[in-house]
């Protein structure tokens, strides 16, 4: 059980992404869509960009990927 008083908790949003880096630049640059025009994916009760943007995560309306480089 999550004890947790944010909604989603952090222990939720990582199991969508690799790690808590991932987790604060998906949200950061979804946020900045969002404040730039883009339409929000979900539907939730507040008009704040990150909020909004953590919701997406959480209900998996978004798509990332991840790019590794390697050092050559």
């Amino acid at each position: 059980m999550n004890n947790s008083m944010i909604n989603p908790s952090v222990v939720d949003l990582l199991k969508k992404t690799q790690d808590r880096y991932s987790l604060v630049i998906l949200t950061s640059k979804r946020a900045r869509q969002i404040i730039e025009g883009s339409n929000p994916k979900v539907e939730i009760d507040s008009n704040k960009p990150l909020t909004i943007a953590i919701n997406e995560v959480n209900e998996n309306a978004i798509k990332y990927e991840v790019v590794k480089e390697g050092l050559e």
